[in-house]
């Protein structure tokens, strides 16, 4: 990929990406506001479900598909990455809709049983039919990324952050006009009007795109040498990627209970937990929409260069990345230490979520740059180095949530999210230290 057409793509997902977060940052605070923090932390208590169950359906089919789509389109057999993307987005949709059906039929397990909280129930069943939209849209732009097209992608993000906020805004004049309590219902439903008009405009571009290059399903070749191919990339992802979500996931599910142990009643402990999980992480993570859309365009970028044996410029581009994420990661830790309490009373009404917000500066420059080093890891086939030094970051967590939130309050989580990050990074480093690092300033080839 040319240097000029990855900035493009960047700035392009950067954009969008900005706008995007930036109706959903005004979205927490219309949700903190309507259904109040003690309903935030219930919908937060259902997100990592849903994160465990998208894993399993797309995480790994989504890599793989990105990196054969951008191999073979370098090697010039665009018919080639159609099939893949057909081969992989119908096995896992397939996959996605059996699990839909378990969620919603099982929903009270899953309330009572994991999540100890059975007013999730009515959430996850309604988050089940929003499942196989997720897992579809996710492979459509997964292929436009592998193919280095990201106006598509961007697009519907932006498209399906608007439906989002805006069904979610219909669904509390409705429920408001009816004299019901506004509930964390809004929420999903919210979630599942934007994924269908994500997956809706999706199907059709994609058909669109297919038809213009006379592309049909029906010619696909060794179909099973295909899914060979991409389970080969995607089964080990997948592992990885349902055990990194695990862990995450028990991480989440545990955080209420030990806050309990700290000497919160139950319903404060869910509202310090929606404070932070609902105001002050989402502000935190707003800058990454650079790094993450950076992140996004190096994989197949890294993999194309990786095919053809460009590794000096794979060690200038590491350089550049090191360089400009550590930049921004300062800048935004410094913004945030100073203004944190400011930001908190005048965005949420809250001086707690302020006080979380200048703690949490501190994690900035890790966080944003472990964004882009995973993304360079995978994109050079190193998953397995990326699954154990996130395993380790995890542990960390974890560790402090059994610990040092019983001890200290959510401020131990906040310390342990600190050290994870940080012990990330140089994991990171020095995976890439020996063939990568420090990039030799004679090669300005770029990307």
């Amino acid at each position: 990929m040319s240097r000029k057409l990855f900035i493009k793509g960047t700035l392009l997902l950067t954009v969008t990406g900005l706008l995007s977060r930036l109706i959903g940052f005004f979205y927490r605070i219309f949700l903190s506001h309507t259904i109040g923090a003690h309903g935030l932390g219930i919908f937060q208590l259902v997100l990592p479900l849903q994160m465990l169950v998208m894993s399993v359906c797309a995480s790994g089919i989504q890599t793989a598909i990105s990196r054969l789509t951008a191999s073979e389109t370098a090697s010039e057999h665009s018919g080639r990455a159609g099939d893949y993307f057909a081969a992989g987005t119908a096995f896992s949709v397939g996959v996605s809709c059996l699990f839909a059906w378990f969620l919603y039929t099982y929903a009270d397990f899953w309330a009572v049983r994991i999540l100890r909280e059975p007013q999730t129930a009515a959430l996850i069943q309604l988050l089940s039919f929003s499942i196989p939209l997720s897992t579809f849209h996710a492979c459509v732009n997964s292929y436009y990324f592998g193919k280095k097209q990201a106006g598509f992608p961007s697009g519907t993000q932006l498209l399906e952050q608007i439906f989002r906020v805006g069904g979610c805004y219909l669904l509390y004049l409705i429920t408001i006009s009816q004299g019901r309590t506004v509930t964390p219902l809004i929420a999903v439903g919210a979630n599942l009007i934007g994924e269908s008009a994500a997956a809706f405009l999706s199907l059709f571009t994609v058909s669109m795109h297919f038809r213009k290059t006379h592309y049909t399903f029906l010619h696909i070749k060794k179909a099973g040498q295909i899914l060979k191919n991409l389970f080969r990339i995607s089964v080990p992802l997948t592992l990885n990627k349902i055990l990194l979500t695990i862990l995450s996931s028990a991480e989440v599910i545990m955080i209420p209970s030990r806050l309990r142990m700290s000497g919160l009643s139950s319903r404060n402990a869910l509202s310090i937990y929606g404070v932070f999980t609902g105001m002050a992480l989402p502000l935190i993570l707003f800058p990454a929409t650079i790094t993450n859309s950076a992140a996004v365009m190096l994989l197949p970028s890294i993999t194309e260069l990786q095919t053809l044996g460009y590794q000096k410029r794979i060690q200038y581009v590491i350089g550049q990345i090191f360089r400009y994420c550590l930049l921004l990661g300062g800048f935004c830790m410094i913004f945030f230490l100073f203004l944190g309490d400011f930001l908190g009373v005048f965005l949420f009404h809250s001086e707690t979520a302020g006080v979380y917000i200048r703690t949490m500066s501190y994690i900035c420059p890790f966080l944003y740059l472990n964004t882009t080093l995973t993304s360079v890891l995978n994109g050079l086939g190193r998953s397995g180095i990326c699954l154990m030094h996130s395993i380790i970051s995890i542990c960390i967590r974890v560790s402090f949530v059994l610990f040092a939130i019983p001890q200290f309050g959510i401020r131990g989580y906040l310390y342990g999210i600190l050290c994870s990050e940080l012990i990330l990074t140089v994991l990171h480093i020095r995976a890439l230290s020996e063939k990568y690092f420090p990039y030799r300033h004679s090669d300005r080839n770029g990307l």
